[in-house]
């Protein structure tokens, strides 16, 4: 009978493919997002940055880089769903071709003021095809939005 893994491996390895995952994406670099993992659940930070502000008089963050920030989580979640599938499976974790976007809307429900934004993604459907993906965004109030975002999006074809 063989061994488990120690934990502390098992997390270190999901931590390292995570990591693969981010740095394949250089504008989440650019922009400083963050992804903090816990289990297969992934909270994504925006920390607050001058050139995020588009409106210098309330001041308020740019819609791009509002809206940048949930299609990152998005493509992210979607991403890592499928390396935590195969690493759950006993596979090697991959960085998976991303998924393209096919479409992408966003409800801006209030100015995100001068500070950190947060975002969480929803895998509503993902097929061998095609994903439907939801996202929050909020700053100091999870029960508080200031943003969400629907997207579909072009699944890559997958090995096997």
């Amino acid at each position: 009978m063989k061994t488990p893994e120690p934990v502390h491996v098992i997390k270190q390895r999901r931590d390292e493919a995570l990591s693969g995952l981010i740095k394949a994406v250089p504008y989440i670099g650019f922009l400083g997002v963050e992804f903090e993992r816990r289990g297969d659940e992934l909270t994504a930070t925006m920390p607050y940055q001058d050139m995020l502000i588009g409106n210098p008089a309330l001041p308020a963050l740019h819609g791009g880089a509002t809206a940048a920030f949930l299609e990152i989580t998005a493509i992210i979640e979607l991403s890592w769903a499928m390396m935590w599938s195969e690493m759950e499976a006993g596979g090697e974790a991959r960085v998976p071709v991303l998924p393209k976007t096919i479409d992408f809307t966003v409800d801006y429900l209030r100015p995100g003021l001068p500070r950190d934004a947060y975002a969480r993604a929803r895998v509503n459907r993902s097929g061998r095809r095609y994903a439907s993906v939801h996202v929050e965004g909020w700053q100091d109030n999870r029960s508080k939005l200031f943003t969400q975002a629907t997207g579909h999006f072009l699944m890559p074809p997958r090995d096997g």
